[in-house]
């Protein structure tokens, strides 16, 4: 029997979380950068405080981007890394 890495580990615990895979998904089928507000809106019920806290979650674990645009109002857009873009296929199949 194989052991899970503790990144691994965190992984899976973190996308158990209600909004993980649904936040996931959006930004993996967005083929361009993904402002907050527009993420926000295709969401749904989600509070931004939640979308946040999954957002940083992500960023933290590497498979997302935030791009902070110095504007007034400020702009921040996230986008699926290169580590995270290999979870594709796995998105398609869950939301089948």
């Amino acid at each position: 029997m194989s052991h899970m890495t503790f990144k691994q580990f965190d992984f899976v615990n973190f996308v158990s979380g209600k909004w993980a895979i649904p936040v996931l998904y959006r930004l993996i089928v967005t083929v361009m950068d993904v402002r907050f507000g527009v993420l926000k809106r295709s969401m749904g019920s989600i509070t931004q405080k939640e979308l946040t806290k999954q957002l940083r979650a992500f960023e933290s674990l590497g498979l997302v981007q935030r791009t902070v645009y110095p504007e007034m109002p400020l702009q921040v857009e996230y986008r699926v890394t290169a580590l995270g873009a290999p979870l594709k296929p796995t998105q398609h199949s869950l939301a089948d």
